[in-house]
């Protein structure tokens, strides 16, 4: 007969109390035993003295005839000294399985898409930024002009000012000739000076 040491639970629905047993390993849990050889209460705090007792004399004999300890109670008679218990190295324990490394290879796989679709989107940002000022640019090489706020006021008070003397007309065309822009009107209003002469 292989006798166990182990615990015999007791007491009520989520306030358990055990008993620790010497028992036939093939009886049930709770079944028949054949000696009790302490309690344990997990239901008091881990400092309190009650909450594991032994008879160390009935379980040194139970040891002495061939009896093996459940895991639990090895814990038990290693911190009371009377039975050591080998360390356990179990360095799979906290790896996670296969279906977690599934699932964390999916989430890493989104997020990187992701941050290159984020990514992506910012240099089409910059792209649309750029190509106006781009498209200014290539065009005042083709029109030979350069477009500035002084520029455009000029031209704005010269189609105000239409009928204005030929005096502003060659102030306006020193300015847009400043700021490097030909302008056709001035040009005709000093020829026409010239010819009036």
């Amino acid at each position: 007969m292989a006798i166990a040491i182990r615990l015999s639970r007791g007491g009520a629905k989520k306030r358990p109390y055990y008993r620790i047993v010497a028992a036939d390993s093939r009886r049930a849990r709770d079944g028949k035993y054949l000696e009790q050889l302490g309690t344990y209460n997990p239901m008091l705090a881990k400092d309190d003295e009650n909450r594991v007792n032994l008879n160390e004399e009935r379980i040194k004999y139970w040891l002495g005839v061939g009896a093996q300890p459940s895991d639990r109670v090895l814990r038990f008679l290693d911190a009371a000294g009377i039975m050591e218990r080998p360390a356990r190295n179990n360095p799979k324990k906290g790896e996670p399985g296969e279906a977690a490394k599934e699932r964390a290879e999916e989430k890493a796989a989104k997020a990187a898409e992701a941050e290159e679709a984020k990514k992506a989107a910012d240099e089409e940002a910059k792209a649309a930024a750029e190509a106006p000022a781009a498209d200014d640019a290539a065009e005042n090489d083709a029109t030979g002009s350069v477009k500035t706020e002084e520029t455009a006021e000029a031209v704005a008070d010269a189609v105000e000012n239409e009928g204005d003397t030929a005096a502003d007309e060659t102030a306006i065309a020193e300015q847009t000739a400043e700021a490097g822009e030909p302008n056709e009107k001035a040009d005709d209003s000093a020829t026409e000076e010239k010819k009036e002469d």
